[in-house]
């Protein structure tokens, strides 16, 4: 029955976006361009007209501060997209700046078997929590009982592949880990992507720019300047998008490193909300009921924001079905696997029914203040989460428009599975034992 029910979606799905990519190229062919001089002899261009959506979801879905903004931004000689000139020289760490080249072109991302690294941890976390007895044992402090540790006196950047492991584990259980006073970013992007490495194969984003020579690399830039900051609030009261990044894809990141490397003194922090606890406040019936669901997320929002600003797209968009509820592989507990900005969908149910239940599910998550921790960036902080079992949103707080960069490393994780008798098994489809 469950197939049935999804092939029903698919064909639906195709019929959408065959009616919307009509609507996109009418709405959208001439604009994605307006603004740049001579765009057409310089550059390839972005298309719009394949995405799936509509003019409506380039200011529903608004990534500002990682997306090309034509008109802003400065399309190079050499067809590369790049930060206007007065906004890098402002730049304390040019050799992180991201540009946006629209030759580049992406194959699909394939399937790839994903074995931990906090399963081969020492539980005693000796390279994170020190050696007993030590003089120089470092500062560790629960930020909440259930969520997030703060840890001082460990340089990340110095641990073996060991304490490597240790760090996973400690995310893991933790969920959210703010590391102070790091040197990680004196050493550069190339040392971030090896580093990296050791977590998983890394993800390169579909839309986002990365510096030159080091695409797995996300880069965040708020750019000083009061449009930008009145873009975001132009349809919007709030600066607040909860979300797990992009979960839109096949197999979704774990663990998580984000560094802001230029911020306000003060404000724009991340909120952290933790989706093992929103799931196991819920009723065993209601926990039952929705780990036989399934929910279709998306990439083509966001593809098709990229390219109503002229900005690129590396890989076509995609849409892939998870379970609702997934199965951590460390912690063995389940979770829940939905988030506004990327879920659109539950497959079994009636859309009325679905759209109840996600909203439902958004707003414990968003909204439940007793799950969440706040992290605020001081100079030198790394923060690192497990993007399977927390939420997170940007804080925009600032009174005036502010020069805020910062770099992503993504590794990516396990497809997601209700049922940890199906991890890494290319077979796996969410269908094949739902009824």
């Amino acid at each position: 029955m469950y197939r049935t029910k999804l092939e029903q979606f698919t064909r639906a799905e195709t019929l959408s976006c065959t009616a919307n990519r009509l609507s996109a190229h009418t709405h959208t062919h001439t604009h994605t361009h307006t603004h740049i001089p001579n765009a057409h002899s310089a550059m390839p261009h972005a298309s719009t007209k394949h995405l799936g959506a509509t003019t409506s979801d380039a200011k529903v879905y608004g990534n500002f501060d990682t997306h090309f903004f034509n008109g802003q931004d400065e399309v190079g000689k050499d067809g590369v997209l790049r930060l206007d000139p007065k906004y890098r020289a402002q730049s304390g760490f040019p050799e992180f700046l991201p540009e946006w080249d629209p030759r580049q072109k992406l194959p699909a991302l394939r399937f790839h078997e994903y074995h931990d690294p906090a399963l081969r941890a020492d539980p005693t976390l000796p390279h994170i929590l020190g050696a007993a007895g030590a003089a120089d044992t470092p500062r560790v402090r629960k930020i909440t009982p259930k969520l997030g540790t703060e840890v001082e006196g460990v340089q990340i950047s110095q641990l073996s592949d060991a304490g490597k492991d240790e760090l996973a584990l400690l995310v893991a259980q933790r969920g959210v880990v703010l590391f102070r006073k790091q040197d990680f970013a004196q050493y550069g992007p190339g040392f971030a992507v090896e580093y990296g490495r050791h977590f998983g194969r890394l993800h390169v984003h579909q839309t986002s720019g990365a510096p030159r020579g080091h695409d797995p690399l996300h880069i965040t830039f708020r750019r000083p300047d009061v449009k930008e900051f009145h873009r975001v609030f132009n349809d919007s009261v709030a600066a607040v998008g909860w979300h797990t990044d992009v979960s839109y894809e096949l197999q979704p990141p774990s663990y998580t490193f984000f560094s802001v490397l230029e911020g306000p003194a003060g404000g724009g922090d991340t909120l952290f909300s933790d989706s093992i606890t929103a799931f196991e406040r819920l009723s065993p019936t209601f926990q039952e009921f929705l780990s036989t669901l399934h929910v279709v997320h998306s990439s083509k929002e966001q593809a098709f924001n990229s390219a109503s600003q002229g900005g690129i797209q590396r890989r076509e968009p995609v849409t892939h079905v998870h379970p609702l509820v997934r199965v951590h592989p460390v912690l063995r507990r389940r979770s829940l696997f939905v988030n506004r900005s990327f879920s659109r969908r539950i497959v079994e149910l009636k859309k009325p029914e679905s759209d109840r239940i996600l909203e439902f599910l958004y707003d414990l998550i968003d909204h439940s203040h007793d799950l969440q921790l706040r992290a605020s960036w001081e100079p030198g902080t790394v923060a690192v989460w497990d993007n399977r079992r927390v939420h997170h949103t940007a804080i925009i707080d600032w009174e005036e428009p502010i020069l805020r960069h910062a770099f992503r490393i993504t590794p990516q994780a396990e497809r997601p599975v209700e049922d940890l008798k199906y991890l890494n098994d290319e077979t796996y489809y969410p269908s094949e034992d739902a009824n």
